[in-house]
């Protein structure tokens, strides 16, 4: 338990508007659990602060100057496939958050004056689940049941099992509320989550959920 209890979260930020980085960096900064390690007006250097800084999640603005914020993503997820992304925007547009997605975000919120949701995307991915914001994550199920869930279905073999921990990905779960809903470890559940992965070829928590839609698999 103390062990645990010592383990931070290492974070870092991107963000072109001063006034809402500098609120979110002092925010962060006073975070039990959270290791600010920086923040940023641009990505263009994205693949060297994540190098400088290694860190367990990043948080990403995805319109600012210079790279976007998706196209910093494709970036980091190409060389640093283990970080976890989550995308914050003011935008809704349903092709910004299809392109998110596609390009392996962890989780996208909406960007408010709220912090505490923040932090809570980002323990939720840090934590091996997805977020979305509810507005968001209505406009994601819309957009792919209208675009794709008509389309033909690719039979996809899943165990029950994998089936009822994938059920529970689509509803947003992360692994350690997976492993206490379907009583298993978390070590279990990530092992699973492997093999859907796997199954579905897909490399993330949100490309998996957007195909068991797609699929109609749960």
């Amino acid at each position: 338990m103390v062990e645990e209890a010592m383990k931070l979260v290492t974070v870092i930020l991107f963000e072109d508007n001063t006034s809402y980085r500098n609120s979110l960096t002092n925010f962060f900064t006073g975070v039990e659990g959270i290791l600010f390690a920086g923040a940023f007006g641009d990505a263009n250097e994205v693949l060297s602060k994540i190098r400088k800084h290694k860190p367990d999640v990043v948080l990403m603005d995805i319109q600012m100057p210079g790279i976007s914020g998706i196209e910093a993503l494709k970036k980091i997820k190409s060389s640093y496939p283990e970080v976890k992304v989550l995308i914050q925007t003011i935008f809704e547009d349903d092709h910004k958050i299809f392109s998110a997605i596609c390009a392996g975000a962890n989780g996208y919120v909406l960007k408010s004056p709220d912090p505490e949701l923040m932090l809570q995307g980002i323990m939720d991915v840090y934590d091996g689940g997805g977020h979305m914001s509810p507005t968001i994550a209505l406009k994601a199920m819309k957009m792919f049941q209208n675009q794709f869930v008509a389309s033909q279905s690719t039979y996809v073999e899943l165990t029950e099992r994998e089936k009822e921990i994938l059920g529970l990905m689509v509803k947003g779960k992360s692994y350690k509320m997976i492993a206490e809903a379907v009583f298993l470890s978390y070590h279990t559940v990530h092992w699973h989550v492997k093999n859907i992965y796997e199954k579905l070829h897909v490399n993330s928590a949100p490309e998996a959920v957007a195909k068991a839609i797609e699929g109609r698999l749960v």
